[in-house]
């Protein structure tokens, strides 16, 4: 795990100055402490940060071929690394470390492009061919490493992080109006745009080539959920599923340093503990958190039960509403982008807790994405399948929905009552955002006249909408799983689970995540998925015998940060300050007015909270990316 960076003149002619890359890799000194280093010619100039995870002595980058005419800087881990070695050796490539890094290097040598089909894992990097003049950047399939990049006048500028990139004087940083209301619109930015108008992210499973003063950009692979019959037998389909499982907790285990697992007490992280501890002879220490307060759900209570279970070590820790409000500004700079995401703050307190027993954590991410955990796509389907035999009478059920709307225990189905009148791709955004969330029913009212001109929240939902376009004959299930798997997860998920723990020096590795899991997932029919009222429903079949039943059979309740308490209570003060602030008023997004009534609302309704987060990341998201103020990020 590593920070990358560098910079490419799109024209052989131009130079590079090799002293901004420089500055480039100290700004990503926190994503690999260990060493640092760099490839340095007249028109291409690539840095590198290490955390020695693998090959500790000679893994140091960035690494070359035999003759030195291709160069790479790599950010991530190759899970079949030693395998697709073995293979190259036979074909008669000379290593000279133990890395997979140097792997990648020979696997282009003799596949070129190709050679993404053929790596198993979570990366990003970078790589230089002399002898074609070819600058080729590439990420993992799912988007677990993250990689950002600006095209100049006249070069190419890419990092792990965006603020590597503004080291660069050539970087404006300039607000992208429109991705505001993205913002707003999913609580997190999907797709290839950022809050700043230059910075693009290279997208998952997509590869970009510069070659001859041109870039273009390719996909190299998608998520497909074509049938296989192989799996028509839900017993042998659970049967392989385990042994999968087995196999990728396995090969995410391979390190040089100490391996933990985060763990929350959810059937995923304890699914992923049980197959580690089965296959290793090593200590594996776990590590979880909870919040001050006894009116809170306490999650360490099941974690302990896991741990208890396997007789590992674990470690846990509590946070007040002081430590969430001191981390805010760090958390926005860290992150980068204005995600609302509160478990990240929780996240960065117990990885730094993690970080002083290991180097690598392993944690459940990716499960409710792969296997249908969330009860959201449950209610979907079942509001579906509603739509489908209502058939004339569609509108009354939606009338009945509306009345028991009235019923204050039953609230929540008023908003079901409008999608009985829609299709699932009009009111199915992700499972973050629909047409009936607080800023999509009240963008009209809270932006101010002259920033409501300038944006289009028609293209904000195009993003959503153009994913369900590519998968229009799928069933429902599949159709919200792809949008989620191509938005939430790398936009919202994935960028938490690396800025944050690579912001505590820290390697998190995601076997749920595993391409190959994502695929067996997806050949399997909807109802292995989800069953009745039972989410997840193949996936807790295959770890019954390995799961507690106490964590088994809990309902989902995901990490359950206070928010609504703390913004309703300790941290109202704080969040009233930020959002009233001049500072905040006179950047001219919001009415003045709507917006203070927002903040005065925030102790009265508790389903505000995400909402006044949201505002404050973005304003101090301002702040440390436009304004400047820079937070002094520490990982002590």
């Amino acid at each position: 795990m590593c920070g990358i960076c560098g910079k490419a003149a799109l024209s052989s002619g131009d130079r590079v100055n090799p002293a901004t890359v420089e500055r480039m890799t100290e700004a990503l000194y926190h994503r690999g402490p260990d060493d640092h280093g760099m490839y340095v010619t007249d028109q291409v100039v690539l840095g590198h940060r290490r955390l020695s995870i693998i090959d500790l002595n000679t893994g140091k980058q960035p690494i070359c071929n035999e003759d030195r005419t291709i160069w790479i800087v790599y950010n991530g881990e190759i899970y079949n690394f030693k395998e697709l070695k073995q293979q190259l050796v036979e074909s008669g490539h000379i290593f000279t470390t133990n890395t997979d890094t140097e792997v990648i290097v020979h696997l282009y040598e003799q596949f070129g492009e190709e050679c993404l089909s053929k790596l198993r894992g979570m990366f990003a990097f970078a790589l230089w061919d002399a002898r074609k003049r070819v600058l080729f950047l590439a990420r993992d399939r799912v988007g677990i490493k993250p990689l950002y990049y600006v095209r100049t006048q006249d070069s190419l500028i890419f990092a792990s992080e965006m603020k590597a990139l503004l080291v660069d004087p050539s970087v404006k940083r300039e607000v992208a109006p429109q991705v505001i209301d993205t913002f707003l619109t999913y609580l997190y930015t999907p797709g290839c745009e950022t809050l700043i108008r230059d910075i693009q992210k290279l997208e998952p499973g997509h590869y970009l080539k510069m070659e001859d003063g041109k870039v273009r950009i390719r996909k190299y692979w998608d998520l497909e959920f074509a049938f296989n019959h192989r799996n028509g037998n839900f017993k042998a389909a659970t049967e392989e599923l385990v042994e999968l499982l087995r196999e990728t907790v396995r090969d995410h285990m391979i390190s040089d340093v100490p391996v933990g697992i985060l763990l929350s007490g959810g059937v995923d992280s304890t699914g992923v503990l049980s197959f580690a501890m089965e296959q290793t002879d090593r200590d594996v220490n776990t590590f979880t958190i909870g919040f001050d307060g006894e009116q809170f759900a306490d999650e360490r209570v099941y974690a302990r039960l896991a741990a208890q279970r396997f007789g590992n070590k674990h470690y846990e820790m509590t946070i007040t509403p002081r430590d969430f409000e001191e981390f805010l500004p760090k958390y926005v700079w860290h992150m980068e982008e204005p995600v609302c995401e509160p478990p990240a703050v929780a996240l960065y307190y117990v990885t730094k807790l993690a970080r002083q027993h290991v180097k690598v954590l392993l944690s459940g991410e990716g499960g409710d994405e792969a296997f249908a955990g969330y009860q959201n796509y449950r209610n979907m389907l079942w509001l579906e399948r509603l739509k489908a035999v209502s058939g004339p009478w569609t509108g009354l059920g939606a009338r009945i929905l509306h009345e028991c709307g009235r019923v204050r225990a039953l609230r929540r189905f008023e908003k079901y009552s409008f999608m009985m009148k829609m299709p699932l791709e009009r009111y199915y955004y992700s499972r973050t955002a629909g047409p009936f969330s607080f800023f999509n029913r009240t963008k009209s009212d809270l932006y101010s006249r002259e920033f409501g001109q300038e944006v289009d929240s028609s293209c904000s939902t195009k993003i959503a909408s153009d994913f369900f376009a590519r998968v229009a004959g799928e069933p429902p299930l599949n159709k919200m799983l792809y949008v989620d798997t191509k938005t939430w997860l790398p936009d919202d998920l994935l960028v938490k689970a690396d800025k944050i723990t690579m912001a505590n020096s820290l390697e998190l590795r995601v076997p749920l995540l595993d391409h190959k899991v994502l695929e067996f997932a997806a050949r399997l029919p909807s109802n292995y998925k989800v069953r009745g009222f039972t989410t997840k429903y193949i996936l807790k079949k295959a770890l019954g015998g390995r799961v507690p039943g106490r964590i088994l059979n809990r309902k989902k309740t995901g990490f359950p940060v206070p928010l609504t308490s703390w913004f309703g209570n300790q941290l109202r003060d704080f969040a009233c300050g930020i959002l009233t602030d001049r500072r905040t008023l006179e950047r001219g997004y919001f009415d003045r007015g709507l917006l203070r009534s927002l903040v005065s609302d925030s102790s009265k309704r508790a389903d505000l909270a995400p909402e006044i987060f949201s505002l404050v990341t973005l304003e101090l998201w301002h702040r440390a990316f436009i304004d400047g103020i820079n937070p002094t990020p520490s990982v002590s």
